[in-house]
């Protein structure tokens, strides 16, 4: 577990919603009785939403991890705004069932974070990657690649919290950060790399592979 991001099963950025909600909750049934059931059933809620359980890390250092939990809606080649460059763009959508922790794709150094504000459109929508609120991470993988990886708020979600700067490491499955409530993340990689996700599977952080990074030239698995 990372040692910055010190909890198991619920992720930090929920801690006071969950009390905020419990305390209602309580307070409810002091004064309502069984009238306070709908007021526990936000709680459960908060509760559901805010859950951040561990994942194992798949083997293979070239793999490149899904950041989120959720549905793939996207798999093209399409224009990186952040890298400067063509690339194989990946988008996973997340719904407020979905866990939100976002944790990231590759190993490798964080070159750069931009931050956009932006609008809250729905995230499942492609005009979202460019006029939604979002938070951009270039992302320097072991091998040299350039992996962008960007988390975007939704219609419901109205806050991207990325607790990681420029100059930061990032291990493969590691926390970075969370999106409040319903989003998307883009992940752009190198033309070259081959997607293993077609559009409408379901994804889970860290566990699903998103795609396989190739091989450096001259490395005995390029042949």
């Amino acid at each position: 577990m990372d040692p910055r991001y010190p909890h198991p099963l619920i992720a930090r950025e929920g801690w006071p919603f969950l009390g905020l909600a419990v305390a209602v909750a309580l307070a409810f049934t002091a004064f309502g009785g069984w009238w306070s059931l709908p007021v526990w059933l936000v709680a459960l809620f908060v509760l559901q939403f805010f859950r951040d359980p561990p994942r194992p890390v798949p083997a293979g250092e070239r793999l490149v991890l899904a950041p989120a939990d959720g549905r793939v809606i996207a798999v093209m080649n399409a224009l990186d705004p952040y890298a400067g460059r063509e690339a194989l763009k990946i988008s996973v959508f997340m719904n407020v069932f979905n866990v939100h922790s976002n944790r990231a794709p590759i190993d490798g150094t964080v070159e750069r974070v931009t931050y956009f504000p932006g609008r809250f459109v729905n995230a499942g929508l492609d005009k979202a990657s460019e006029h939604n609120e979002r938070n951009a991470l270039l992302i320097r993988a072991t091998d040299g690649s350039l992996v962008s990886c960007v988390q975007v708020a939704g219609l419901i979600a109205r806050r991207v919290l990325c607790h990681v700067a420029a100059g930061d490491r990032l291990a493969r499955g590691q926390r970075f950060g969370f999106i409040r409530f319903g989003s998307r993340v883009d992940v752009y990689l190198p033309l070259t790399a081959r997607p293993r996700v077609a559009i409408g599977e379901k994804v889970h952080a860290t566990v699903s592979v998103l795609a396989e990074l190739a091989a450096p030239a001259g490395s005995p698995a390029d042949g």
